[in-house]
């Protein structure tokens, strides 16, 4: 005697994905379905906004501070980003490593940036290779540093603004 032994499985279901309206065709900047989360759409949960810099304001304030306004940045800039999004350095490693380590501080502030960018569908000016500005000629009368600034506090602010900040 032999038996038929048929596994028999439940069709897959689709997920119960939202129609396109001619108001939203861009897939990646739909709100997710009911019970699925957000980051399957590379989305993630926004805190509050940050705060949109002068970066001519920013780069007097460096001058006329020797530097210290630049230590501030760094806590500001990494404390908004972490409360935005949940990740990241924070207000306090921000300081720290831009005080002990600054040069690291070139290449991870626009990554994280970049992670903003991205959680939200959005393609980024800048990222951690925006650093070598700082690194490759940032000696030369601060060329480097100067242009790696305005990328990054460009980028940054941009960021916030597409947010709703004013």
């Amino acid at each position: 005697m032999t038996e038929n032994n048929h596994i028999h499985t439940q069709p897959t279901q689709q997920p119960n994905w939202p129609a396109p309206t001619p108001q939203t065709t861009d897939y990646a900047m739909m709100p997710a379905p009911a019970g699925y989360p957000v980051s399957a759409y590379g989305m993630a949960p926004s805190g509050p906004i940050g705060q949109v810099r002068s970066t001519g304001t920013c780069f007097l304030l460096c001058i006329v501070t020797l530097g210290f306004y630049s230590l501030y940045w760094f806590y500001k800039t990494h404390d908004e980003m972490k409360r935005h999004t949940g990740t990241g350095l924070g207000g306090g490693v921000g300081l720290l490593l831009g005080f002990l380590l600054s040069i690291v501080m070139y290449f991870l502030t626009p990554s994280e940036v970049k992670g903003m960018y991205e959680r939200r569908g959005m393609r980024s000016p800048v990222s951690g290779v925006t650093g070598l500005w700082a690194l490759l000629l940032g000696w030369f009368f601060f060329v480097g540093m100067i242009v790696w600034f305005v990328k990054v506090n460009g980028a940054i602010n941009a960021y916030w603004r597409s947010q709703g900040a004013v």
